[in-house]
């Protein structure tokens, strides 16, 4: 399963959301939007102005959402 974060430097729900991926031992890739325009644009045709982004098994969300990384694992 592949997983991408959408993500900025000091953004603390992004390291929350990666603290809790770690812990359920999944591996992710992370974008920083500061350094891809083309992700900012993805992530705006997601519909989010929130970080992180996650995309993961067919699905997507913003924000540090615990339960959906649980359900990942």
């Amino acid at each position: 399963m592949s997983i991408k974060i959408y993500s900025k430097p000091d953004c603390m729900q992004c390291h929350a959301t990666y603290r809790a991926l770690d812990k359920q031992g999944l591996d992710y890739t992370v974008v920083d939007l500061t350094e891809d325009q083309g992700a900012v644009e993805t992530v705006q045709s997601l519909g989010y102005r929130q970080l992180p982004v996650v995309v993961a098994a067919g699905e997507h969300w913003s924000g540090f959402r615990p339960e959906k990384i649980r359900s990942l694992a």
